[in-house]
């Protein structure tokens, strides 16, 4: 494995992990004044000397425990630098997010963390500070390499914490990829010498919309859903990784060779993320039925969705039926499709038989 030197990918340092603190919640509203104030003719250019002058503001009004000037000083940088590094502010003073004022003035700590989701996705850049600007957004590419794969376990996420995020044009890694970074941050040590960066990284990402941790792995909050069920606290039945990739491969291959190309089985698209859908749930399936490719379904995202939450399911000729909890429209939209009875079998029968009867929403 060539030798490189790994430490200058992903860095983030953060003064606050409480959002919703005063403290950070002043010190953003200090950062945005002195924006506007700054920036009131429209061609602000940033000076050191107003720098200097916004960190003994925000010092008088967040005083810092520690016993020298130059260490509180240094502790209000690293606030304002955080504020940066997620997105609330850009680099040198020169403008803030758009929803930054509504995170500010949000009315509820739940709205306040649905803007904060939006603003980290959307403008966080962990390498930023005040006069550094960079253009590496790692929690999009962490979150797009997540809808590729469906999971990642936190090994894997502190491996993430490695790539270089230019060298991927596609905005995620493949699950080959994941594995080659994984071994390198254990043959480097990468965990134990980075472990408040890899720590400070776990908090941010328990704090976003729409994605949990389910027995260390981190996943869209409605796939963990529809593979552990509504109680995600509960004891859950855990995934081999390694059997689950074989699975998607077998229904991957299946395409392939049925259709010419990988694509969503049903809709017959070539989406760039597919899911490998159990017909009879990863949760009620035994050892042999979780990673029988008979019990599965190559899927788009939103028809695993519909599949897997019981609003549609199959005849044993592949015609779609509707819930009657499906609305009309989407309904109606679906109509064009049938699932093609070259992805039919008799195995495959046996699964859409529990579906029907196990799964599916018959009822209003």
């Amino acid at each position: 494995m060539t030798e490189q030197n790994y430490e200058d990918y992903w860095k983030l340092t953060l003064e606050y992990t409480d959002y919703h603190d005063k403290k950070f919640l002043t010190t953003l509203q200090m950062l945005v004044d002195k924006i506007d104030t700054l920036n009131k003719n429209g061609n602000y250019e940033y000076k050191s000397a107003d720098y200097k002058q916004l960190q003994k503001e925000i010092l008088s009004k967040v005083p810092k425990t520690a016993s020298n000037i130059n260490d509180q000083l240094a502790s209000t940088r690293k606030a304002i630098n955080q504020c940066i590094k997620l997105g609330f502010v850009n680099p040198y003073l020169s403008s803030y997010h758009v929803n930054t004022k509504d995170y500010l003035e949000a009315k509820s700590s739940k709205r306040r963390e649905t803007y904060f989701s939006k603003i980290v996705y959307s403008n966080s850049k962990f390498n930023s500070s005040t006069t550094n600007t960079h253009n590496w957004s790692q929690i999009n590419f962490l979150l797009k390499t997540l809808e590729e794969v469906g999971k990642l376990h936190k090994k894997e996420i502190i491996a993430l914490m490695l790539v270089d995020i230019e060298k991927y044009e596609g905005g995620y890694i493949s699950e080959k990829e994941i594995l080659k970074y994984t071994t390198i941050a254990e043959k480097i040590g990468f965990i134990e010498r980075k472990y408040n960066q890899v720590d400070y990284l776990f908090n941010l990402l328990r704090k976003l919309d729409d994605v949990v941790f389910v027995n260390d792995e981190l996943y869209f909050k409605q796939d963990a859903v529809i593979i552990f069920g509504e109680d995600l606290h509960k004891e859950t039945k855990k995934r081999d990784s390694y059997l689950h990739r074989i699975y998607k491969n077998l229904l991957k291959e299946e395409t392939e060779d049925k259709l010419k190309i990988t694509q969503c089985m049903l809709e017959k698209l070539s989406y760039p993320s597919l899911v490998a859908s159990h017909i009879k749930p990863f949760i009620d399936s035994d050892g042999n039925e979780a990673y029988d490719p008979n019990n599965g379904l190559l899927l788009s995202r939103n028809m695993d969705i519909l599949f897997d939450q019981g609003y549609i399911s199959f005849n044993d000729d592949g015609t779609i039926i509707y819930s009657p909890q499906l609305n009309q429209d989407v309904a109606k939209h679906l109509d064009n499709y049938k699932l093609d009875s070259i992805f039919i079998n008799e195995n495959r029968i046996q699964y859409f038989d529990y579906h029907r009867n196990n799964v599916f929403r018959r009822s209003a």
